[in-house]
């Protein structure tokens, strides 16, 4: 019997049944995908428009690189960045729910609090900034958990697991349980695509997605435009949507629920015909 997952979002349920595409949008000057780079406030409400008007369901707001050549932004910086596109997004699409990428406690609290961001998107796991997870039970809002070792800057050196899919497992499960003991239980699952492993390691997490039900938690996939795909296919992040779009249709008939992209329309048409044939999913 499958769990019926949901999220809650101001106090309503949003059933994840059928799934939600989450659009990118980067207030940096330096995000590896060209095109996602948005910093002008034409260009931000032009981005959201787009991502709402295509169908997305969530805008992911994210002011910091997670290349592994970029240098950390502090929580001030961050916060310069991303305060003033949250509250243009607000005063604009005052209905639209808003994920906040950061690692950063105090910044998710400001965007929560002052600007109504309805989701916390944390790359970190709480490893960063420890008193996250602290700040998330008393925000209640939902919590993205991705996997992920070390920091950016260092994560492609900490790619030797012992038992790799067991290893990321227990990671989860360990994070789980210390969010259950602050009383954060709305969480959705990112297993970090990307995020210190290697180009094979990638695939074989994207095999082995199935695994990952055993939390009865949602579980969101970000595999857009990243270099699993382009080196793999030899070519470049611009020229990555068929790679991409492929990967999104492997994700979904694993059961993802939340589909963190560039590029929305495509990945709204992906959910659209699989989420017909899984009607014959008995």
């Amino acid at each position: 019997m499958k769990v019926e997952k949901t999220i809650n979002i101001n106090g309503s349920l949003i059933n994840l049944s059928t799934p939600l595409v989450m659009g990118i949008l980067n207030v940096t000057p330096n995000s590896f995908y060209l095109e996602s780079r948005k910093q002008s406030d034409e260009e931000i409400v032009k981005r959201c428009r787009v991502i709402l008007d295509e169908g997305g369901a969530i805008i992911d707001v994210g002011a910091q690189s997670t290349s592994p050549t970029s240098k950390f932004l502090s929580a001030e910086e961050e916060s310069d960045r991303l305060m003033p596109a949250l509250k243009l997004i607000r005063n604009e699409f005052p209905d639209s729910i808003i994920s906040i990428d950061t690692f950063y406690a105090d910044v998710a609290k400001e965007a929560v609090e002052v600007y109504g961001a309805n989701i916390i998107n944390d790359i970190s796991g709480g490893e960063i900034d420890k008193s996250m997870f602290g700040v998330v039970a008393k925000l209640n809002v939902p919590y993205i958990l991705m996997h992920m070792r070390g920091v950016p800057q260092t994560m492609q050196n900490m790619t030797h697991y012992d038992n790799y899919i067991q290893d990321i497992l227990y990671y989860f499960s360990e994070k789980r349980a210390k969010l259950s003991l602050w009383g954060v239980n709305d969480v959705i699952i990112d297993p970090g695509f990307g995020f210190s492993k290697s180009m094979a390691q990638n695939y074989e997490l994207m095999a082995y997605l199935k695994y990952f039900h055993i939390f009865e938690e949602p579980i969101l996939v970000g595999i857009s435009r990243k270099s699993m795909i382009y080196k793999l296919l030899d070519t470049t992040p611009e020229n990555s949507l068929n790679g991409t779009t492929v990967l999104n249709t492997v994700s979904l008939l694993s059961g993802a629920n939340i589909m963190r992209v560039h590029d929305v329309k495509e990945a709204v048409e992906c959910v659209k015909i699989i989420s017909e044939l899984t009607v014959y999913d008995k």
